[in-house]
């Protein structure tokens, strides 16, 4: 393998375990498009409440969702979801309205299925802008979407922890009911994928982790 190879870095793990923090870091040190596909499903969650649908509505999802055009916009080492050739508002995504139904859409086996092949469209879209390769987060992004990723990372913390780094970044969040949500889902739930690398970013700065991960990234990425 050359360091010009297209490289796909996986970063999976619950709610406020760091890995949008680590994500950009990491996109910005090696020149990666960021994808965090948690945005994806938040996204498509507030488009989904603003049409009136309910979370236990599945044909209404599925209906809903083959009436939205998807598409994507880089900005910087950013995608961002374009639903109808609009990026929906980060204060829309990010309200407690769509935190509180986000983690019950995104169990609905339709919705995973309709967004499977536009994740993975994201490697073509990196590749398209002159990245070197993409690092995505989520949470099951080592496991379904890029199983056979270069680089597969998962984050844990505590949850006092997580909910500790909510409160100061000023979010609303349920992370142990997201956790409970996210991880009994029978499609794609939020498991370690075999073979990833775990790291415990409890006690650790964000420096820290990103030093770790860069650390297995860089005999790759950058040149000998």
């Amino acid at each position: 393998m050359t360091t010009q190879d297209f490289i796909f870095v996986a970063i999976d793990g619950g709610a406020a375990s760091g890995k949008s923090s680590t994500s950009r870091a990491i996109s910005e040190r090696f020149h990666l498009l960021h994808v965090d596909t948690g945005s994806f499903y938040r996204a498509l969650t507030a488009e989904l409440l603003q049409c009136g649908v309910a979370t236990t509505d599945h044909v209404a999802v599925k209906n809903a969702l083959v009436a939205l055009s998807l598409g994507t916009r880089v900005v910087g080492r950013s995608a961002y979801m374009e639903i109808g050739g609009q990026v929906v508002a980060e204060a829309r995504i990010r309200s407690a309205e769509v935190t509180a139904a986000v983690s019950h859409f995104a169990a609905i086996p339709e919705l995973r299925a309709a967004l499977l092949a536009y994740q993975r469209g994201q490697a073509d879209v990196a590749k398209a802008n002159g990245f070197r390769g993409l690092v995505m987060e989520g949470r099951d992004i080592g496991s379904v979407i890029f199983p056979d990723a270069d680089f597969r990372f998962f984050l844990h913390a505590d949850p006092v922890e997580r909910a500790r780094r909510r409160e100061q970044q000023g979010q609303p969040d349920q992370i142990a009911e997201r956790d409970r949500l996210d991880s009994q889902r029978k499609t794609a739930p939020l498991i370690v994928p075999l073979g990833a690398t775990g790291i415990d970013s409890t006690h650790l700065t964000l420096v820290q982790v990103v030093d770790m991960i860069s650390a297995l990234l860089a005999p790759r990425l950058l040149p000998a």
